[in-house]
């Protein structure tokens, strides 16, 4: 501003200062960091259980097979008089314990992979007159 060069911190280093690279020091540091590492994965491991079983307390365990119908939960609700479900759908596929693969009982063509979670079990009546 009054045209000289400014005085910045690092301007004045003072020679004596030197740095000692000690070895021991970066040893106990790397195995603090180490511990601390492994707690925290543990800490994780415990509070997902914790999760999971905070979770599945409530929760229904229906059990499906190839053949069931069932209806399916539709995604995009807008009015309150909306189709909560859509359907009847056809199991024809069991991928894993809670994922199927269903077919539209109407459109043979229209199948889709769902969840358990999505699923709502139909129940047929058999009439005897």
């Amino acid at each position: 501003m009054y045209s000289r060069s400014p005085v910045l911190p690092f301007d004045h280093q003072d020679t004596n200062v030197t740095l000692s690279y000690d070895t021991e020091h970066v040893n106990k540091l790397n195995q603090f960091l180490s511990n601390l590492n492994q707690q925290a994965k543990c800490n994780i491991i415990k509070r997902q259980e914790q999760y999971k079983q905070h979770y599945n307390m409530n929760r229904p365990n229906p059990l499906y097979n190839i053949g069931d119908l069932v209806l399916v939960k539709t995604l995009n609700i807008r009015y309150k008089f909306d189709l909560r479900y859509e359907g009847p759908f056809r199991i024809i596929k069991k991928i894993t314990e809670k994922t199927f693969i269903i077919q539209d009982v109407k459109k043979q063509t229209l199948c889709r992979q769902v969840t358990t979670d999505m699923l709502l079990p139909i129940f047929e009546r058999i009439y005897s007159f």
